[in-house]
């Protein structure tokens, strides 16, 4: 098979990712930070674009890459409609959709398709977006809620989930889309989610605010608790806080550095112990949720994610969590692996490219 050129683009809040891959080989690989003042002066997130071409270019100008022969480029595709997983060619839809937020998330990765399209045009290559952030395969009884007319939406990290995922599947033989498996990334946020033949059909809401406690965010606390908390003082925007940046080992400890709260843990600090274990303990019963989402028919438990480098959390989750199917662990992520993987299988041959219709993947019930 050719080793296909792939460049991929990633942009965060505070930094833009870049990589050129060749095959399965990474080339070349840049993390570039962005200066709050810098990107203060945009009035919106589409008009940082020039700004964010123009250092992607000086980056490749500075250390003499060529990215004109690439085969395709990859952006983060964020501001879509719900979708189902897998490549997306980028058009003109896409396009329109990312530049105006269709989903109503203000968040740079929606610049991603836009960076890719302008890069493909000029060398004459495809652009893709790959198991973007609103992807959507819920099934049916996974989006019901206690309240009429309240959903539970498909917020997770898609992309190093499913790449872990294919990965795990390439190693044993085996296709993804024969596979049932209970996949988690372990990192700033968690994300818990079961795997039933190719599709995440159901998991928790990373963004809002269901799971497991993480080091930034609270994961699931009642209803009548933060009614509480409100009658304490706190604001809605406080709360809305908690559950993406100020929450968990941030809330308790003061610290998101999972390697610093191992510390105080050796040095005897007795509250961040108990955190700790109970950051491990509500993981777990995730786990066993996702596990009956799947009736228990589960292939594998696959861990990913940066805090999977502690061998002491793989230990605890493989013997609380191993009686239901083996434990693997994939230390780290695959962000950028990943977007260029759904790119090579596309231009390979191995996986069809799939079309963005703005039409989202589920767009509520029908009952009459």
């Amino acid at each position: 098979m050719k080793d296909y050129k792939v460049f991929t683009i990633n942009p965060g809040s505070t930094s833009t990712k870049v990589a050129l891959f060749k095959g399965t080989k990474c080339l070349f690989s840049q993390n570039v930070s962005h200066r709050a003042e810098e990107l203060a002066a945009f009035a919106s997130m589409a008009e940082q674009y020039p700004y964010r071409e123009k250092t992607i270019l000086s980056l490749l100008d500075e250390n003499q890459i060529d990215i004109s022969d690439c085969d395709a480029f990859v952006g983060r595709g964020g501001g879509l409609l719900p979708m189902v997983g897998g490549t997306y060619a980028i058009n003109e839809i896409l396009l329109d959709h990312a530049a105006n937020s269709a989903n109503g998330v203000i968040h740079p990765a929606l610049l991603g398709p836009l960076l890719a399209d302008s890069f493909a045009k000029k060398a004459g290559a495809k652009a893709f977006v790959v198991n973007a952030p609103d992807t959507d395969e819920f099934q049916d009884v996974a989006r019901m809620t206690g309240i009429e007319g309240v959903y539970r939406k498909s917020h997770l990290h898609v992309l190093n989930l499913k790449e872990t995922a294919i990965r795990h599947s390439k190693e044993n033989g085996k296709r993804y889309e024969d596979c049932n498996y209970v996949v988690c990334h372990i990192g700033g946020g968690v994300s818990v989610s079961a795997h039933r033949k190719g599709r995440i059909i159901d998991g928790n809401d990373i963004s809002g605010g269901s799971g497991p406690m993480a080091p930034t965010r609270c994961g699931d606390v009642s209803v009548v608790g933060l009614i509480e908390c409100l009658n304490a003082g706190d604001s809605v925007k406080e709360i809305h806080q908690y559950a993406l940046k100020t929450g968990g080992f941030v809330s308790w400890l003061g610290t998101s550095d999972a390697l610093e709260v191992s510390k105080r843990i050796e040095a005897g600090d007795k509250k961040a112990k108990m955190v700790w274990d109970t950051f491990i303990y509500q993981i777990e019963k995730y786990i066993g949720a996702m596990a009956c989402a799947l009736a228990g028919k589960v292939d594998g438990i696959l861990l990913g994610g940066g805090i999977v480098h502690s061998k002491e959390l793989v230990a605890r989750i493989t013997e609380d969590c191993g009686w239901i199917a083996p434990v693997y662990a994939y230390p780290g992520e695959f962000e950028m692996e990943a977007m260029a993987a759904g790119a090579i299988r596309v231009l390979s041959g191995e996986e069809e490219c799939k079309e963005y219709t703005g039409k989202p993947s589920w767009d509520g019930f029908d009952f009459s």
